[in-house]
């Protein structure tokens, strides 16, 4: 028998997956990927059928930001060529909002960058989210950075129903890719948005220099925490950060690593993000074989690919797009 399949069954049982069979994953022989995503398959199947959620990204604020992220166009030490603005408008913000629900998008993500939001920012996507709710009855994602209780109970109380803060790396690389906050700080975001009641999201990027353990440790991290939604981005490098020219990742590893997720993190919702276009390539849609989510539309400061060409992806799957209302539905069973 196909020994990822024995793999899969187990967790279908109720068994967590040890640190050596993790490891083993992402060692699979190039010639043994079908029979991983297979298997991965299967235990994506039994909780989330052929359906995809769908998500949309709105970049709120560009730039101007303090930290020194390594890999982001965004932060002070990049010189990326990028808009920079400040916190855009509640009409622009609801034209967004407008685009994502006649698209058939699930959730619209309001993404800001910066350390944290100010309360005034705070004050706008309340605002914003308010009338978004009354009118498109989208589900929402925000993501503002590191968060204070009071401002995530803010939040909460305007309708948001999820809340996204990635921990982006391993404990043990986080310092390679930016000191400008610890590790710690993004846990206690996501705690803090859990004791909110918001849903949470939280994801990685894979390909920063890190170790295969790392990435073992990365899923093991987002178990712990229990974040509802896994963003699993592949590094996009931008010329002008201090990750510029690293291209460590096949579409093939990035298979393995989507597998590898969902074996760990079996009912959560696994979402191909950033840097799949370039990364994946050619086999993105077998990804969906082991993730259940996916971006359309751009991304912060790069381009994905155009909104028509995911649909008729997953059209030649044979995958359904979630309905708004299947989405909420999933949203109440998160909480």
């Amino acid at each position: 028998m196909n020994k990822w399949l024995e793999l899969s069954d187990r967790v279908l049982e109720g068994k967590e997956v040890t640190n050596e069979e993790a490891l083993s994953i992402l060692e699979c022989p190039d010639d043994d990927v079908l029979l991983l995503m297979h298997a991965a398959f299967q235990i994506r199947k039994t909780y989330y059928g052929k359906k995809v959620k769908l998500n949309m990204i709105l970049n709120a604020k560009s730039g101007l930001c303090p930290e020194n992220c390594g890999y982001c166009a965004q932060s002070s030490i990049s010189t990326t060529p990028i808009n920079t603005y400040r916190m855009l408008d509640k009409n622009t913000i609801l034209e967004g909002a407008k685009r994502a629900h006649d698209l058939n998008v699930g959730t619209y993500c309001i993404v800001a960058s910066g350390r944290g939001p100010s309360n005034k920012e705070i004050d706008l996507v309340v605002e914003a989210v308010m009338e978004i709710k009354e009118t498109y009855g989208l589900k929402i994602c925000a993501c503002l950075g590191l968060l204070k209780p009071e401002q995530a109970k803010r939040l909460k109380e305007a309708g948001i129903d999820r809340y996204n803060h990635n921990i982006n790396t391993s404990a043990s690389n986080h310092a390679n890719i930016t000191t400008s906050h610890t590790y710690d700080d993004r846990v206690n975001t996501v705690e803090t948005v859990k004791d909110s009641g918001m849903s949470p999201c939280s994801g990685v990027i894979v390909g920063m220099k890190e170790t295969k353990q790392d990435v073992v440790d990365m899923a093991n991290s987002l178990k712990a925490l229990d974040a509802d939604s896994i963003p699993v981005n592949f590094l996009h490098a931008i010329d002008g950060t201090p990750l510029q020219g690293v291209k460590e990742l096949n579409p093939l590893y990035c298979l393995k690593v989507l597998a590898l997720f969902r074996f760990i993190n079996p009912t959560k919702e696994i979402r191909i993000s950033g840097g799949r276009e370039v990364n994946l390539r050619s086999l993105q849609p077998l990804g969906l074989y082991a993730a259940n989510s996916v971006f359309v539309g751009d991304y912060l400061t790069t381009s994905g690919q155009e909104e028509m060409e995911d649909y008729k992806m997953l059209r030649d799957l044979g995958f359904e797009v979630e309905s708004v209302e299947e989405m909420q539905a999933s949203f109440v069973a998160d909480k």
